[in-house]
C-alpha cells in the first residue's frame, strides 16, 4: 500500500518572498465498509458506511466502528475480513472492504440507521441521543479500583505526539491511542478523521482480545466530541482525555455513563468534567 503521505510540490511564502520546495500532505481517501450476513432467506450484503479516511489499517477502522456501532459485539462474531474490488487507479489502494459475520450472529440494521440519525448533527436533542446510546447495549461504568495518576495523564500528550510519525512529514492527521495506569501506550492510529482514528485503536483491542478495555484510558489528539465519547463508553473504557475541549453532550455522555472526562490536557494543566475520583 502507499504510503500515508504523499510527496508535493509547494510554493512557500515568507514576507515577500516565495519559493518552490518539495512537502508532503496527508493521504485522504473513502472506504466503503460492507458487511456480510446472515438471514433467513441466506446470505446478504449491505453497505453500512462510507468514510473519508488515511489508508492503512482499515480492518481494524472498520471492526472497530461496527463494535462501537453494536454491530460486532465479539471477536467471535466475525468470520473474516478482507478488501474487495479493484484497486483505484490512482493510488492503488483499495477501498472497499468487506467484514463477513459469522452465521447466527444477529443484525439490526434499522437500530444502525435510527442511531446515525441522532448522532449526524441534525438537530436531534441530546437527551434522544443518549437515549440512543442506552438501547445499543452501553454500559454505565461501576464505581472500581481503576485509577489514573495526574503525573501519567500530564506526560500522555508528548507521548501521544512522538507516536505520530505521519504528522511529522505533514501536519495534517489526528491521533488517538489507549494507555494503561503506568502510562504505556498500548496502541496509536493516526488518521485524517479523529472518529476513524479512534475506531483503528478499538479495532486492534478487538482483534486482540482486549475488549472490554476495562484499565485502559483513551488519549485523543483534538477536542472531545459526543461521538469519541460514545466510542470509549462503548468499549468500556473509564477514561477518555483529550488536547482539546470537550464538547457538552460529550460531558452529560461521561457524567450518565460514569466515565472520566479530561479537556485540555496541556503542559501541567487540565480539566476534570466528570468522574475526578479516577484521578489521583
Amino acid at each position: 500500500m502507499p504510503g500515508k503521505s504523499l510527496p508535493i510540490t509547494i510554493s512557500e511564502s515568507r514576507g515577500a518572498a516565495r519559493r518552490s520546495r518539495d512537502d508532503r500532505v496527508a493521504v485522504e481517501e473513502p472506504l466503503e465498509i460492507r458487511l456480510g450476513y446472515e438471514t433467513s432467506d441466506g446470505r446478504a450484503e449491505s453497505n453500512i458506511s462510507i468514510t473519508m479516511r488515511t489508508p492503512g489499517n482499515d480492518a481494524e477502522l472498520a471492526t472497530g466502528f461496527l463494535f462501537t456501532e453494536s454491530i460486532v459485539r465479539a471477536r467471535s462474531d466475525i468470520a473474516f475480513v478482507k478488501p474487495c474490488g479493484p484497486p483505484a487507479p490512482d493510488s492503488g489502494n483499495n477501498n472497499v472492504i468487506r467484514v463477513e459475520l459469522e452465521s447466527g450472529v444477529p443484525v439490526d440494521l434499522e437500530r444502525l440507521q435510527r442511531h446515525f440519525y441522532t448522532t449526524s448533527s441534525c438537530g436531534v436533542c441530546g437527551k434522544t441521543s443518549l437515549e440512543a446510546l442506552r438501547v445499543s447495549g452501553a454500559q454505565t461504568r461501576s464505581t472500581d479500583a481503576t485509577r489514573f495518576r495526574v503525573d501519567v495523564l500530564r506526560a500522555m500528550p508528548d507521548k501521544l505526539r512522538a507516536a505520530q510519525e505521519t504528522f511529522d512529514k505533514t501536519g495534517g492527521l489526528h491521533a488517538a491511542a489507549a494507555f494503561n495506569d503506568a502510562g504505556d501506550i498500548i496502541v496509536s492510529h493516526e488518521d485524517v478523521g479523529r472518529h476513524n482514528a479512534v475506531d483503528k485503536v478499538i479495532g486492534t483491542l478487538l482483534s486482540a482480545g482486549s475488549l472490554p478495555a476495562k484499565d485502559l484510558g483513551l488519549i485523543v489528539s483534538g477536542r472531545a466530541s459526543f461521538e469519541l465519547m460514545q466510542k470509549a463508553v462503548m468499549a468500556g473504557m473509564p477514561l477518555l482525555a483529550a488536547i482539546s475541549a470537550p464538547s457538552s453532550l460529550a460531558v452529560d455522555l461521561a457524567r450518565e455513563f460514569n466515565v472520566s472526562l479530561v479537556g485540555f490536557l496541556r503542559g501541567d494543566t487540565f480539566n476534570i468534567y466528570a468522574a475526578e475520583e479516577r484521578i489521583v
